[in-house]
């Protein structure tokens, strides 16, 4: 973890009805709906569930009073600190059952969309400045070219957009994920967003890593949240999609059940890193892919369709790294390889970083280097493939001799004959199979 970490600016909890710029109905509704759903009777209950301070979650209470929804059921709750309890009248009952048959959605209430693109501003990816300390010190397990690095650290600061190329088993992923611990501080992540009175939840517990935080003394007298609770705190994102990524996972996803809508991968990855890993491997063309990203990329903003057919913009905040196995000349045409802004070619290692990374690996594993072993490796097997190194062969070679020690029952050694059998795993002969 870095010294960024309280960088970024906490979303004000909002001090009144007037700050929330939602419908007052869809704030009522939710309110009714949530005491529905979690029978939770006491303010401090209910602004737990909807995630708004006590005065906020308290006018709401009292609109609902008003409209002969709700009442006081006139005992102290004696749980509570001798808090008042409240409670749904028959009206308020059916109003909630009739809210809910309109939309499942309850819980915390949503941040407006032009409220959250107010935090987004706050947290940018755009905003850090990455040193080639946090970046070297996020990459301390990978055996990387100075030369890499002085490509690589630009490229996250500007946070646009990365390719990273070349032959594969040499640490594209690993880079990638080593770009992501470089981040090292938190944003705030919505758990549900509003527009145009729709819900859309962004918070997915599978994609966002929460930070523990300490929890309030109900006894103290000063209880209060430091931030907009309706936010979660979070590490930077990172999304990671592969072969399985299509352009229908860009959209909108809507839930018909519940009537609300999940934001889509590149909206959850928003102030956080999205990785496209093994470009070239998906069903859709890598140049239909890079089209879908082109006005974000660019304009810093993204479309997205409600079921009704209405378009919306959504900020677009997310630094988008591909990584493909092939040349992008292959993939993409001239046009489409000018908006991204870094193109950076992974090759596999040299000679003298194929020892190291081999070394470290030997040491880790509890496995003794051995001079004839080593000799042998470089002097007689790797002229067979034209000398081409590769940062996962020492890792697959290493863990190949320790299975055949296992299995021989001896000591973990390396020797030019167990050598022999770990490489005649790594690579399969071309042979006729007769049928």
């Amino acid at each position: 973890m870095n010294m960024q970490t309280s960088s970024v600016m906490a979303p004000p909890a909002p001090k009144g009805l007037a700050e929330m710029q939602l419908p007052l109905v869809m704030m009522r509704d939710i309110l009714l709906k949530t005491i529905f759903r979690k029978n939770v009777d006491t303010v401090s209950e209910v602004a737990a569930a909807v995630c708004l301070p006590g005065s906020v979650t308290q006018e709401l209470i009292d609109i609902a009073r008003e409209q002969k929804l709700m009442e006081a059921t006139g005992t102290l709750n004696a749980n509570s600190g001798n808090e008042m309890g409240y409670q749904l009248t028959d009206a308020g009952k059916a109003r909630a059952l009739d809210a809910l048959s309109q939309s499942e959605y309850f819980g915390a209430m949503p941040v407006p969309l032009d409220v959250y693109r107010e935090q987004v501003k706050r947290q940018s990816i755009r905003n850090i400045q990455v040193t080639r300390d946090q970046l070297t010190g996020a990459m301390g397990h990978l055996v990387l070219p100075d030369s890499l690095l002085d490509h690589l650290g630009p490229a996250v600061s500007a946070g646009r957009s990365i390719l990273m190329y070349g032959p594969p088993g040499n640490g594209k992923s690993s880079i990638s994920n080593g770009i992501r611990d470089a981040l090292g501080d938190n944003v705030y992540v919505p758990r549900a967003i509003e527009y145009s009175g729709q819900v859309i939840t962004v918070y997915d517990p599978i994609v966002h890593t929460a930070i523990e935080q300490e929890e309030d003394n109900p006894n103290s007298l000063r209880r209060r949240k430091r931030f907009d609770t309706r936010y979660v705190q979070c590490e930077r994102p990172t999304v990671v999609t592969g072969g399985e990524l299509s352009l229908s996972m860009l959209d909108l996803v809507y839930n018909p059940t519940a009537r609300t809508y999940q934001a889509p991968l590149q909206l959850k990855s928003t102030g956080g890193i999205f990785i496209v890993d093994d470009l070239g491997r998906q069903a859709e063309p890598p140049q239909a892919l890079i089209n879908r990203w082109i006005v974000p990329l660019e304009e810093s903003k993204d479309i997205l369709g409600l079921q009704s057919g209405e378009k919306f913009e959504v900020p677009f905040d997310t630094l988008v790294i591909f990584s493909t196995n092939f040349h992008p000349n292959e993939i993409f045409d001239q046009a489409a390889l000018r908006r991204i802004f870094f193109k950076i070619k992974i090759d596999g290692p040299n000679q003298e970083n194929f020892l190291k990374i081999f070394a470290m690996v030997a040491r880790k594993r509890g496995m003794p280097l051995d001079e004839a072993a080593l000799v042998h490796l470089l002097k007689v097997k790797y002229p067979t493939i034209q000398n081409i190194y590769a940062n996962y062969q020492p890792i697959f070679l290493i863990d190949q001799m320790i299975s055949i020690c296992e299995f021989e029952g001896i000591p973990y050694q390396m020797s030019p004959d167990l050598i022999d059998r770990a490489w005649a795993n790594m690579f399969v002969k071309e042979e006729k199979i007769v049928h």
